[in-house]
């Protein structure tokens, strides 16, 4: 090795700037065969992050600017668009939360009452009808209304509110309308449940007027098995009499094995008239999850494609996909590069439209042959290895005080560029959010800005993680900010132990439940050495105050219930100790962010003031909980890098250099 290939970790020169990350990691919604092309949703970054709907060979999305398709129901929405017949499609209108109807071509009109009370998600068309979950704002009510609902598809709803049908609704929160032959699935739960927690899934009979005139649970809930709180997910007929979904109760198989817990196994169940039914069965029983948290309405994991056989997601860190014969309990692994974040849009025939990434692949849209047992990128997932820029990462397992700890590590990686004789890496370690997000190791742009420049990047799938089954997910319960802070830690130090980082250079990345577990990381250890925040929770008593009704008792399960656990509040809350905040910190926030308003951030940013300590407060206009602009974007990786670089001693070449205050 010529000395001309060791330059300081941190500095190398990276062919991936700032300007490249808007397009580097896409962010795809539903995709559905329409005719003989493909449609799918896609954020647009350039287009002040509209999400428009594209179509195979083709660059003229279906739904133009200014149309955008996104709904807000339980605030992060999902299932905003659908196809009709033909190539009339329906979607949820951003900026008013309205259904519109459209074909290519034509001007989106309205199927539903403009009403600034309302917003619909979930969107389904099934037996010849529109179906949504529509959210009702109103005032005399502490909390949204919430209905499964049937909209008219030749636009009388639009003028008549009393066109659209109210089907079923009785329940906090409600996902999946699925009819069949006169019978309707859904689920539902209540607060304080999240849906992973416990939710129900339901079956009700359809009178002539289309509305449910009584219903029965057939699965999940509370307590729905000798004391153990069960989250039931996507229910699918497979025929009139016999529905599919997934279902997460300890099996005989885990209850045998101390190591296999509760895990979101394929479930059916068969109705013999009306709503009378046998018991669930379990069609796939395995040490794996076919399901996930439910934050965005209309995920699904699993189809079942034409010939009766079911294709299925299942992850155990990483993703499998699976072939499953419900018939004759054969089981046989598709064998792709997809292990991450892997979803099941729709079907025909024997092919399955998947989004997702992969170790060795990106972000993508793809088409899976079942017969040829073939996969073919249909927009991303493509990348080009042989110039060695793109770090593949390696699982690692740590030892924790409270148990196992996964991760995945990005090493630095750039051609031959190698560091300085004798110097180790800095390391960025990322904290996802949820808190029970899944990070799956996957070819990422997002790690390789940092890992392309000389900068370790360590994603950490701490206590309360999903993807790992209901123990390692409910290890958080009631230690929100101190279990995953403990094992954050500890794989920090394992890490460092393997002689993988500098421990002088640590930094740590989060955001939302992310962004809060990086500022209790820094008031309360002293390993890291800088900290980034993007839109992170900081006060406990605020995020209660100002959360939107989806997370307004989440809180209940990952600290305590109010008013015995207020101390806890209390107590935790960086902000409540403003002079432990001693770590220079970047903070990242939207405008519009209902979710953990600014409000947060600026007193977390006038706490680093008054210690002196210094800081950055950046406030994004039009950005929600997320960002999805192109210029946000770019700014934010300039602003990450360059504050990296001042803190952690590295020159940031190419990248505006960011001021920083005390």
């Amino acid at each position: 090795m010529s000395t001309d290939d060791r330059l300081p970790y941190g500095s190398w020169p990276s062919p991936i700037s700032p300007a490249d990350m808007p397009t580097g990691s896409l962010r795809l919604g539903r995709a559905q065969y329409v005719g003989g092309e493909v449609w799918w949703a896609e954020s647009v970054p350039a287009e002040r992050g509209r999400t428009a709907i594209m179509r195979d060979a083709s660059d003229t999305p279906v739904l133009p600017a200014p149309w955008s398709a996104r709904s807000r129901v339980h605030e992060y929405g999902g299932g905003s668009w659908v196809a009709l017949d033909g190539d009339a499609f329906a979607f949820v209108e951003q900026r008013d939360q309205r259904v519109y109807r459209s074909e290519p071509g034509a001007e989106p009109r309205p199927l539903t009452p403009e009403d600034p009370r309302l917003a619909h998600g979930d969107l389904v068309w099934a037996e010849g009808a529109l179906w949504a979950v529509r959210e009702t704002h109103l005032a005399e009510h502490g909390t949204p209304l919430r209905e499964i609902v049937r909209i008219p598809v030749d636009g009388s709803g639009a003028e008549d509110p009393a066109a659209v049908t109210v089907v079923v609704a009785g329940s906090d929160f409600l996902a999946y309308p699925s009819p069949c032959r006169g019978r309707i699935a859904w689920i539902a739960w209540d607060h304080p449940d999240m849906p992973w927690d416990a939710a129900e899934l339901r079956v009700g009979a359809l009178g002539p007027d289309g509305v449910v005139s009584e219903w029965t649970r057939v699965a999940g809930g509370r307590r729905a098995s000798r004391g153990q709180n069960v989250s039931a997910l996507q229910p699918e007929w497979l025929s009139e009499d016999e529905l599919l979904f997934a279902q997460d109760p300890p099996s005989a198989a885990a209850r045998a094995d101390r190591s296999w817990t509760s895990r979101w196994n394929l479930h059916r169940i068969r109705f013999d008239d009306g709503l009378a039914h046998a018991a669930a069965e379990p069609i796939h029983a395995v040490d794996a999850d076919s399901g996930g948290p439910l934050w965005s309405l209309g995920s699904r994991w699993y189809a079942p494609l034409d010939d009766g056989n079911i294709i299925a997601v299942v992850t155990n860190g990483r993703a499998r996909l699976m072939l499953i014969d419900p018939v004759s309990g054969a089981v046989a692994e598709l064998e792709t590069p997809l292990t991450g974040d892997v979803q099941v849009h729709d079907v025909r025939g024997r092919r399955a439209l998947l989004t997702g990434a992969g170790a060795t692949v990106p972000g993508g849209l793809w088409e899976l042959d079942v017969s040829a047992r073939s996969l073919r990128p249909l927009r991303g997932g493509e990348v080009d290895l042989s110039e060695g820029v793109h770090s593949i990462a390696e699982p690692k397992t740590y030892a924790g005080s409270l148990g196992p700890v996964h991760s995945f590590y990005y090493p630095p990686q750039n051609g031959a560029l190698r560091g300085l004789e004798g110097e180790l890496p800095p390391v960025l370690v990322l904290v996802h959010g949820g808190p029970t997000g899944h990070s799956t190791g996957d070819l990422s742009q997002n790690a390789a800005f940092f890992t392309s420049r000389g900068i370790g990047v360590l994603d950490v799938n701490y206590g309360g993680s999903s993807g790992y089954g209901r123990a390692y997910r409910e290890r958080l319960a009631g230690g929100w900010g101190i279990v995953d802070v403990q094992d954050v830690a500890s794989a920090v130090h394992g890490l460092i132990a393997e002689g993988l980082a500098d421990p002088r250079r640590i930094a740590i990345k989060g955001g939302s439940a992310g962004g809060w577990t990086v500022l209790c990381a820094l008031a309360d250890t002293d390993v890291f050495a800088a900290g980034i925040s993007r839109y992170g929770v900081a006060d406990l008593r605020l995020l209660l105050a100002e959360t939107h009704d989806f997370e307004a008792r989440y809180l209940d399960s990952l600290v305590g219930e109010l008013p015995e656990a207020e101390p806890d509040y209390i107590e935790r809350s960086p902000l409540t100790h403003p002079e432990r905040l001693q770590t220079p910190l970047l903070i990242l926030q939207g405008a519009d962010d209902p979710v953990v308003p600014p409000s947060q951030s600026e007193a977390l940013r006038d706490a680093l003031a008054a210690n002196g300590v210094p800081h950055a407060y950046l406030l994004f206009d039009g950005e929600s909980h997320g960002f999805r602009q192109a210029d946000t974007i770019v700014r934010s990786f300039e602003s990450e890098l360059s504050f990296l670089g001042q803190v952690l001693g590295f020159e940031t070449p190419g990248v505006p250099r960011l001021e920083l205050a005390r």
